[in-house]
């Protein structure tokens, strides 16, 4: 029998009013980050059930694949007491911890923990090996996929869940943008990353720069791409919800995006507002007051054309392209690095970040076999109407580096389609994979507890929904 080694989970979005595992109060959608949501408490009790069936009784591995925190678009202190919350809830009654090891993989919406643990670590580790007028070397912008001897410690993370009496025996460990695990004598291997670099928008500063120098192609290597970007990922995607009422204010905005008479009544007010308050010399306020409108069309057109908000399909054409770029690139070559050049054979890729899930075997250049990609999806409600295609999963690894998506739930008007299910990559004519067959059995043979995870979800669902509505039909930003 199969033993659960490792859990993925990502984009929970903890703090964030959208997020099913951020508690609200009862009838409001103020949040209460003292106590967890419902779903947050009943996913985990879910978990639980499925990691106490390992025989050998061996605590797994929580992989944390990034927008675990909300750092963009809520409070650090919600953010924070909500992460509390999660924390809590991997320790059981008896005291005893459901897993033993925690790696986390920032995403977009979290960046800024790898730059704190980044700089700590330049200044704790490598800084006291130098000595004063050494030609210093640049901090890291990446770590390895498959070194797990020198990890990262998360400085902030780790201050905070070492206030807790269980906890304070355990690290955070972090690495940033990949990790990966391999086995059967470097023959097969499973690859995590956030998903965010898949994406034309996260990559603009490197897009910016060939427009300016033609002469220059996009960086082929994962540190220069990190080393570009970082910067931009970091304010805007991840530091933003830092600025008190401005950070929500922009949350506001990036709600309303989602409804076109909003986003054109914000439009006009901004634009008629700057064109009065700075004057271009030769032009009228109306004037200018239109050509600014057209200017924030655009660039809102750009936003709103973000992966998540596209309803068509588990991945729209731009996604697509920027996968195969992202794995016949960076990744490939990234692994090559680190693997002698050899490419495993058998490769699973795990990513999340489009809030989608699914698995499905893909044929990438440069591996030796079709690849199992598997995505996870995310906890938030992101429109107000439902989106069939969203939804949340959990990736559950075993020790033969096999993988499941315990699929938790995909939105739907109609309650009885909230029911979770396992589901595997494969490709046709290949059998079903024991540890699928186990994970399958299990949750079919406890139909009772995960319906009552599925009924929460269907409500909290609803709520967010409601709730978004009403913050995009408000007249206040």
């Amino acid at each position: 029998m199969s033993e659960i080694r490792y859990v993925c989970l990502s984009d929970m979005h903890l703090g964030a009013e959208t997020s099913l595992l951020t508690n609200l109060e009862t009838a409001s959608s103020n949040i209460d980050s003292t106590q967890p949501s419902p779903v947050l408490k009943l996913l985990m009790e879910c978990l639980k059930e499925l990691i106490l069936t390992n025989n050998q009784k061996a605590k797994p591995t929580l992989v944390l694949n990034g927008d675990i925190l909300e750092l963009a678009l809520a409070q650090d202190r919600n953010a924070t007491m909500c992460f509390e919350r999660f924390i809590e809830l991997i320790i059981t009654p008896e005291k005893e911890k459901l897993f033993d090891r925690i790696i986390y993989n920032p995403g977009n919406h979290d960046h800024h923990l790898w730059e704190t643990a980044r700089e700590t670590q330049y200044v704790a580790n490598y800084l006291p090996k130098t000595n004063w007028g050494d030609n210093l070397a640049d901090p890291w912008h990446v770590t390895n996929i498959f070194d797990s001897k020198n990890p990262v410690p998360s400085y902030f993370l780790n201050g905070l869940i070492h206030r807790h009496p269980q906890l304070k025996d355990v690290s955070i460990e972090t690495v940033y943008p990949n990790f990966g695990l391999i086995g059967d004598g470097g023959r097969k291997c499973i690859l995590f990353h956030h998903g965010h670099f898949i994406e034309s928008i996260y990559l603009l500063m490197s897009r910016l720069r060939t427009m300016f120098f033609p002469e220059r192609a996009m960086p082929s290597d994962i540190w220069d791409l990190e080393a570009e970007n970082f910067a931009w990922i970091d304010f805007f995607w991840s530091a933003l919800g830092r600025s008190e009422e401005v950070g929500k204010d922009v949350g506001r905005i990036y709600e309303k995006l989602q409804n076109e008479d909003q986003v054109k009544k914000l439009l006009k007010n901004f634009a008629n507002s700057l064109a009065k308050a700075y004057d271009l010399i030769g032009w009228g306020d109306r004037m200018e007051a239109k050509l600014l409108e057209w200017a924030f069309n655009a660039v809102v057109d750009k936003i709103g054309s973000l992966e998540r908000n596209q309803g068509e399909g588990v991945l729209s054409k731009d996604a697509e392209k920027g996968l195969w770029a992202y794995m016949e690139g960076p990744l490939r070559k990234q692994i090559l690095g680190e693997c002698n050049n050899t490419m495993p054979s058998k490769v699973t890729f795990v990513f999340g970040h489009t809030h989608k899930p699914f698995q499905e075997d893909m044929n990438f250049s440069g591996y030796p076999e079709w690849v199992n990609v598997y995505n996870t999806g995310g906890w938030v409600v992101d429109s107000v109407d439902r989106q069939p295609y969203h939804g949340g999963a959990v990736i559950l690894i075993d020790e033969n580096l096999d993988a499941v998506s315990l699929r938790m739930y995909n939105e739907s008007e109609i309650v009885e389609k909230y029911a979770v299910s396992a589901a595997e990559a494969r490709h046709p004519g290949d059998r079903p994979s024991d540890f699928y067959q186990q994970v399958n059995q299990i949750v079919n043979q406890s139909p009772a507890s995960w319906k009552t995870f599925s009924d929460s979800v269907a409500r909290a669902v609803n709520v967010r929904a409601q709730n978004l509505r009403a913050r995009i039909n408000s007249q206040n930003p």
